[in-house]
């Protein structure tokens, strides 16, 4: 679901930046006002989550693959949409800065699809469930798997409007040359099916994990010890990441420039590059695709995932370190 540099166009971009900006603005404030400085490291913890959560990617028959991303688990986790969402959008920062993973252009994008959409439309029908139901953890997958459905339709919009808005004087499209006709089937089918059931099953995983083992991580002034199991279970995901190599395939819509023009989707090739993807910004970063120059493979998978977890842990500790706290939260809680 991260789209790449130069599949959209740089006015789309800047629309998305812009719509994105009071959303950021807002998630700040109610973090300031709702979650205790305590309780910062969770969204630390959350944010590497749902960075491990992107790099197990699951294969898709025909060749396409995609992943869970955990914003509606880190707003259950905190009890804050606004947390998922800066949480998700440090997690998509770090993926495109140093991974490559979604382009800076098209960041803005991607957090309005996965780290606005999704945390809080899943985060209300859970809220929405569980008042109706009492069902926990029903209404975690429920809600969780509507939202990243949701997240993948908006990304399919934003493609598939690419041709319609942008072409050249021979009727090319110059960014994504799929329609809406093409994208949103081709986004919707692997979400409705099995990344919809990844991010179903990371949601509730964890979210029972918690519950079992350390249930006070979700106390309104947690201590610092019940965050100890979670950093455990970190470590295992860690470990488990190159997994995601397993799906050897590309996620529909992140092809690279020099292969787009042979794909055949929606039952015919392309045919040509569209220019603004040759000729669009690019970004060398420091490990390309989650991998290290001269080590296997599946070393620099794991590397790259003890990089990014180990910098948004220490990002959230930096941010809760210089916090100060205008609310008393025990008092609240009690």
């Amino acid at each position: 679901m991260h789209i790449p540099e130069n599949y959209l166009s740089p006015s789309t971009c800047a629309v998305m930046t812009a719509a994105m900006l009071p959303v950021w603005g807002y998630s700040i404030h109610k973090i300031k006002t709702e979650i205790p400085k305590s309780k910062m490291p969770l969204l630390g913890i959350g944010a590497a989550f749902s960075f491990l959560g992107m790099m197990f990617n699951v294969p898709l028959p025909g060749g396409t693959t995609g992943h869970a991303v955990g914003g509606t688990l880190i707003a259950i986790l905190t009890g804050s949409p606004a947390a998922g969402c800066i949480a998700v959008s440090i997690a998509l920062l770090i993926q495109a800065l140093l991974f490559g993973d979604g382009g800076i252009l098209a960041f803005g994008a991607n957090c309005f699809n996965m780290a606005f959409i999704l945390p809080c439309l899943g985060f209300f029908l859970y809220k929405l469930l569980l008042k109706k139901t009492g069902m926990r953890k029903l209404s975690a997958a429920i809600g969780s798997y509507i939202g990243i459905n949701a997240a993948a339709f908006c990304a399919a919009v934003e493609f598939g409007i690419q041709p319609l808005l942008f072409k050249n004087a021979e009727g090319q499209a110059l960014y994504c040359p799929y329609p809406l006709s093409v994208s949103i089937p081709a986004m919707m089918i692997g979400h409705i099916t099995l990344f919809g059931l990844a991010e179903i099953i990371l949601t509730v995983v964890v979210l029972t994990f918690v519950e079992k083992v350390t249930p006070k991580a979700l106390d309104a002034v947690p201590d610092k010890t019940a965050f100890k199991p979670l950093y455990i279970l970190m470590a295992v995901l860690i470990v488990l990441t190159p997994l995601g190599l397993l799906a050897t395939g590309t996620a529909w819509g992140e092809w690279g420039a020099d292969e787009i023009a042979s794909l055949v989707s929606g039952g015919s090739q392309l045919g040509y590059t569209p220019s603004g993807m040759t000729n669009g910004f690019e970004l060398s970063t420091l490990f390309p695709d989650y991998s290290m120059s001269g080590l296997p493979e599946w070393t620099g998978y794991i590397l790259s995932a003890i990089v990014g977890v180990a910098l948004l842990v220490i990002i959230f500790k930096i941010i809760s370190s210089m916090m100060k706290e205008k609310v008393d939260f025990k008092k609240k809680a009690a």
